[in-house]
């Protein structure tokens, strides 16, 4: 069970991917030290076997193994994409398409949200995986026997799993729940970092217009470092030291070099120094262009027990038709369609306002109600709707 090593076997073992109608798709990386995946293994289950290509191989090309990614014929089956999906779009510029994934499928067709592969090829392939080579470190070589199944079974327990879920969602006729919820996947700008957006996941602790500015101008700063070193961004600047100097505002190399966990060392560098220029662009900047947090609405009186119901309406109907609520509406969107008919949401289109979004107007207007018999929430027909 020797993984591929050479561009030759790599070739060979694609040519006879010609013509199938899929191929199962799961990588190995490595990210704690650096700010892109480092790929380590590639698996491919193809209909005559599966196997283990090794990226990190002397003078190996993956340019085979890329033309399968982008064969518009072949269909790239992963269990939870989107990390595969981040290497190969940083390594090729490109996204594999076709595109399914099984994880996503998996809350289409009833399996609850978030499905692991574990759960799901136990309950699709009757297998059990050995998860003991789960925390390896994949860039270690040789690569024993044992890492070597273990990577393999992540693609060939995925052919039964993709079968069977295709089967399903054909004969439900869910295929499009499907395709609409793979277009984020597939989008490009998923995989893009914008440093200039990137403070938006920080959790700030201050709302000043100034104090905004400046995380954004030093998360910005980092994102960009990180990427021209290729190291997390924890190795550049930890998010307690950008929130603590974005507080502060030093302008002098002193000021910076009381910033808790940074030294005069630091502060001294080159980093330093960019950091110093950077506090300074914040506080040039006019207040009107600094970030001001968006007001939240307050929720009408009367709107948070309509929300409640709707909870339990979402719950209900998920539950019966077999799909993950997290598909059909967010808390969030609850309380905009709680406050407001025409929300602009996705459960008040498509397929989603069939399933729960109709339900759900009904349920406002007094059209229907939620009744609990056998244990059981029921919606129930009201003859006279209640006025509003």
């Amino acid at each position: 069970m020797t993984p591929i090593t050479t561009t030759h076997e790599l070739e060979a073992f694609c040519q006879g991917l010609a013509g199938a109608e899929y191929v199962t798709v799961d990588t190995e990386f490595l990210r704690e030290k650096t700010y892109y995946p480092q790929l380590c293994l590639v698996q491919l289950g193809g209909p005559d076997g599966a196997v283990a290509v090794d990226p990190l191989a002397d003078g190996i090309d993956l340019a085979p193994l890329f033309r399968v990614l982008t064969d518009p014929g072949i269909v790239k089956v992963f269990h939870a994409a989107r990390q595969d999906v981040e290497i190969f779009f940083h390594l090729t510029g490109q996204i594999p398409a076709p595109l399914f994934d099984t994880q996503v499928a998996a809350m289409v067709c009833g399996f609850g949200e978030s499905v692991s592969y574990e759960t799901l090829v136990t309950k699709l392939a009757g297998a059990r995986i050995d998860k003991s080579s789960r925390f390896t470190d994949w860039s270690a070589r040789p690569l024993t026997e044992r890492q070597i199944t273990y990577a393999l079974s992540d693609v060939t327990h995925l052919r039964t799993a993709y079968e069977k879920l295709k089967r399903k969602l054909a004969r439900t006729g869910r295929a499009q729940w499907l395709d609409e919820e793979m277009r984020v996947l597939t989008d490009p700008a998923t995989y893009r970092s914008d440093p200039d957006t990137v403070w938006l996941r920080l959790k700030v602790r201050s709302n000043k217009p100034r104090f905004m500015a400046l995380v954004r101008e030093l998360a910005a700063w980092r994102e960009r470092e990180a990427q021209r070193r290729d190291q997390p961004r924890s190795r550049v600047l930890r998010d307690e030291a950008l929130l603590e100097i974005a507080a502060h505002a030093p302008t002098t190399v002193d000021d910076l070099a009381r910033t808790r966990g940074l030294g005069r060392g630091f502060a001294e560098g080159r980093q330093g120094t960019e950091i110093l220029e950077t506090v300074q662009r914040g506080l040039d900047l006019p207040e009107s262009e600094c970030p001001r947090a968006e007001p939240r609405d307050e929720l009408p009186p009367g709107v948070a027990p309509i929300i409640e119901l709707l909870r339990v309406l979402l719950k209900k109907v998920c539950d019966e038709s077999g799909v993950a609520s997290k598909l059909v509406a967010s808390s969030a969107d609850l309380e905009a369609l709680a406050a407001d008919d025409s929300a602009a949401i996705p459960a008040m289109s498509g397929w989603r306002r069939e399933l729960f979004g109709e339900h759900a107007l009904a349920l406002k207007h007094g059209k229907i109600a939620l009744a609990v018999a056998d244990r059981r929430v029921k919606i129930v027909s009201v003859e006279n709707p209640v006025s509003r």
